[in-house]
């Protein structure tokens, strides 16, 4: 499976714009159904999807889960895979597009910060817990790459959220700063100096300066020295593409990112928490180290999964089920 080609649904032919192996393509009586719902968080719109289990009815109480996307990712790709795995498993799952990308509201586009990604978080728990048949009670917190640094750093001070999980954690923060795997160290200085002059221009001319924008030649994939950037290309852009998803992000973001880290005070973390990731990820060691400072967590384990890579988790079908093999008997013991 680790070198087989990925079927993703087209978004041309799948009228929700879902874009993962096995989406729904209608709201059918009996199975989990979607519902796109929109909602304003700190004068944004934001878009979303609330998935509901089979037989959803809004006069019981169900546990929820919030799920937040990978940097760059929109709702429709791996986190809607796993909100509709989770809803068919009982849970009213709930993933949304972060502000100032996809299609939820922010100007200018493509912000990546830290404080706006864990807001995001923040504004899922507000809305969905007010959604008809969600017990307020039971809310747990499910991060996917990017997603899953924030989703650390929203659950160290959110108690609403009685359990967390990551998958491939990807910690923006660490990576931004030190480069992946630590490869950068000799250039922080220079890419500060790049990110203030980017937001100097910013602010006296207008002009957005973006980085990591770029549709490349599958030359150019093959030749990226990091496995999870040459899959992640791959996903982004050919088996998974979404037009709503890119990879570019301003550079005077980089000001936020690089002085941020998911593992900041991770100790706060005292909830249940589930990490897992995939044994052959080279992504790995950001999992591993978030995994061992999370010392205020008594309740923790780290799950490898064995012979998957970072981007593999995202789609491959024995490698979800592994995932959701661990996910659903946690959150059903902690929620």
């Amino acid at each position: 499976m680790a070198s087989a080609t990925p079927s993703a649904a087209n978004t041309n032919r799948n009228p929700l714009g879902l874009v993962y192996r096995g989406a729904i393509t209608q709201n059918v009586a009996g199975k989990a159904n979607i519902h796109p719902v929109q909602y304003r968080l700190n004068s944004l719109d934001i878009v979303a999807n609330v998935y509901t289990p089979a037989n959803y009815d809004p006069a019981k109480a169900y546990p929820a889960i919030i799920l937040a996307h990978p940097n760059g990712g929109v709702k429709e790709q791996v986190a809607g895979l796993y909100a509709q795995r989770l809803a068919e498993q009982g849970y009213v799952a709930i993933t949304a597009d972060a502000a100032y990308q996809g299609g939820s509201g922010g100007q200018p586009r493509s912000v990546d910060k830290p404080q706006y990604r864990i807001e995001d978080i923040h504004g899922m728990a507000d809305f969905i817990t007010h959604y008809p048949g969600v017990d307020a009670a039971r809310l747990g917190l499910f991060g996917i790459c990017g997603g899953g640094g924030y989703s650390l750093s929203a659950a160290k001070t959110d108690k609403r959220f009685k359990s967390v999980a990551t998958l491939s954690m990807f910690n923006s923060g660490r990576v931004r700063r030190n480069g992946f795997a630590d490869s950068q160290l000799d250039t922080i200085g220079e890419r500060l100096r790049r990110a203030s002059a980017a937001r100097a221009q910013e602010m006296a001319r207008g002009e957005i300066l973006y980085a990591g924008d770029a549709d490349m030649t599958d030359a150019q994939i093959a030749a990226l020295p990091f496995e999870m950037y040459r899959q992640g290309y791959e996903y982004y852009w050919r088996t998974h593409a979404h037009p709503n998803s890119t990879f570019k992000y301003t550079m005077s973001g980089l000001l936020d990112l690089m002085r941020w880290d998911a593992t900041d005070q991770i100790d706060l973390i005292d909830q249940p928490l589930l990490m897992i990731a995939g044994s052959k990820a080279d992504s790995l060691y950001m999992t591993e180290e978030a995994f061992s400072k999370a010392r205020g967590a008594s309740d923790k384990a780290l799950f490898r999964i064995e012979g998957a890579t970072h981007i593999e988790t995202y789609w491959v079908p024995e490698y979800v089920d592994a995932a959701m093999a661990k996910l659903s008997p946690f959150f059903a013991r902690t929620l």
